[in-house]
C-alpha cells in the first residue's frame, strides 16, 4: 500500500539516511567502529521463537505488524521494545504469509494453502478482535499474496485456476471480496504460480497500478495491471525459472514506472545467478542486475524518498543497492524473509525462529 504525508524533515533525512547506507559499502569493517555510526539492523526480541514471520506491515518506526506459521500475528507500538500477540482466536493451524495496515489500529492478513486454507481476516481494534472476511471454497485455489492501493481498495492473487491467476478484489478495505473476471488476464504457463514467501508477490503503487512476480515454469514473467486488476499485460523477467523451486519472488516499485525483482532458487543447496533484475518502464522490460546478490532473495524495499537506494533480504543476507538495482552488496548476513520501510524512515526486517529487526543508527 502506498503511504503519503512527507514533509522536509523526514525528506531530509530519507537523502542523510540513503548517504548514511551508502557509506557502509565504502567503509572497511576494521574501520567502521571509528567511523560515525551507520544504519544496521537491530534485532529485536519478537517474544515467538517458534514462528517464522513471512508477513510484515510497517505503519512507522514505532508501529509494525508481523504475520507468520502457527496462526501467529504481532503487533508493536513502540519501536520493538515489546510485541503483543494479537493472533486471530482459532487460527492456530493457518499460515499467514502476508498483512496489510493501515495504523496501528487496522490491519488485514491473509492465511495461504489449498481451498480453505486460504482466508483473510481484519481487525479494526489493534487486534483485539477479528473478523473472517473471506474463506476460499475452491479447491483448486491457493491464495499467496495481497496487497492495498488506499485504505479502501485492494487485490489478492491466487495460483492459476483453469489456466489463469485468480484474482480477488475488496472495495471496502478487506471487509469483503469478490473474485474478478478472468477475461483480462494472460494465460498462466505450464506449472506457473506466485511465492508465498514474503507477501511482496502481488505489489502496489499508486491509485491504480500493480504487479504480480511469477515462477516455476519455463520463465518467470512480472505481471501488470494499470486498472486495478481487470486486465493485465505479462513480460519475461531475466531471472532463471525452469523449476518449481525458481522464480521471481518478490517486487518493489517505487513509483509506477521504477521497479526492482528479486529471487532465485530458495533450495539452500542450489545457486541463484541473476537474482534481481529492474524496470524504468512500469514493467515492460527487465534488465538484470550487473553485479547481482550472491543468492536467493525473498524480499526486497526502496528506501524512503531515495531514487535509487532499496534493500533485498534472504535468508543468507541483506544487500544493499544504491545505483537502482544495477549492483548490490551484501551488508548484513542474518536470517530475514521480507522487508518494508515506511515514510519516517522506519524499516523492518523479519524472517525465521522469530526473528524481527529496524534498521536503526
Amino acid at each position: 500500500m502506498r503511504r503519503a504525508g512527507r514533509t522536509f524533515r523526514t525528506v531530509a533525512a530519507g537523502v542523510a539516511c540513503g548517504a548514511a547506507l551508502a557509506a557502509l559499502t565504502a567503509v572497511p569493517a576494521q574501520a567502521q567502529q571509528s567511523e560515525r555510526r551507520v544504519p544496521h539492523w537491530a534485532v529485536k526480541d519478537s517474544g515467538a521463537p517458534e514462528a517464522r514471520f513471512r508477513g510484515l506491515a510497517a505503519v512507522s518506526r514505532h508501529t509494525a505488524w508481523l504475520a507468520g506459521t502457527k496462526g501467529t500475528v504481532l503487533r508493536t507500538t513502540d519501536g520493538g521494545a515489546s510485541w503483543r500477540n494479537v493472533s486471530p482466536p482459532g487460527a492456530a493451524g493457518l499460515e499467514f504469509r502476508d498483512v496489510e495496515a493501515f495504523d496501528a489500529r487496522r490491519a488485514v492478513v491473509l492465511a495461504i494453502g489449498e481451498g480453505e486454507a486460504s482466508r483473510v481476516y481484519r481487525t479494526d481494534d489493534g487486534g483485539t478482535t477479528w473478523t473472517e472476511s473471506f474463506r476460499n471454497t475452491d479447491a483448486r485455489a491457493f491464495y499467496d499474496c495481497m496487497t492495498f492501493f488506499d485504505h479502501r481498495h485492494g487485490l489478492a492473487m491466487s495460483d492459476p485456476v483453469d489456466g489463469r491467476f485468480r484474482i480477488l478484489s475488496t472495495g471496502d478495505g478487506g471487509r469483503s471480496w469478490k473474485v474478478l473476471p478472468g477475461d483480462g488476464m494472460p494465460a498462466a504457463q505450464t506449472g506457473e504460480a506466485g511465492f508465498a514467501a514474503s507477501g511482496q508477490c502481488l505489489v502496489s503503487s499508486g491509485p491504480k497500478d500493480v504487479w504480480l512476480a511469477t515462477g516455476g515454469a519455463a520463465r518467470a514473467r512480472v505481471l501488470h495491471s494499470a486498472d486495478r486488476g481487470l486486465t493485465w499485460t505479462a513480460a519475461e523477467s531475466p531471472i532463471p525459472a525452469g523449476d518449481p523451486a525458481r522464480g521471481v519472488f518478490a517486487l518493489a516499485f517505487r513509483d509506477r514506472t521504477h521497479g526492482l525483482a528479486v529471487g532465485g532458487d530458495y533450495r539452500p543447496d542450489q545457486a541463484s545467478p541473476r537474482a534481481a533484475a529492474r524496470t524504468a518502464d512500469a514493467g515492460r522490460g527487465w534488465t538484470p542486475a550487473a553485479t547481482p546478490p550472491p543468492a536467493y532473495r525473498s524480499g526486497v524495499a526502496w528506501l524512503p524518498y531515495s531514487r535509487t537506494a532499496a534493500l533485498a533480504v534472504g535468508p543468507t543476507g541483506t544487500d544493499l543497492t544504491t545505483d537502482g538495482g544495477r549492483t548490490w552488496r551484501t551488508v548484513d548476513t542474518g536470517s530475514y524473509d521480507t522487508v518494508d520501510c515506511t515514510p519516517d524512515l522506519g524499516c523492518w526486517a523479519a524472517g525465521e525462529k522469530g526473528r524481527v529487526a529496524r534498521l536503526e543508527s
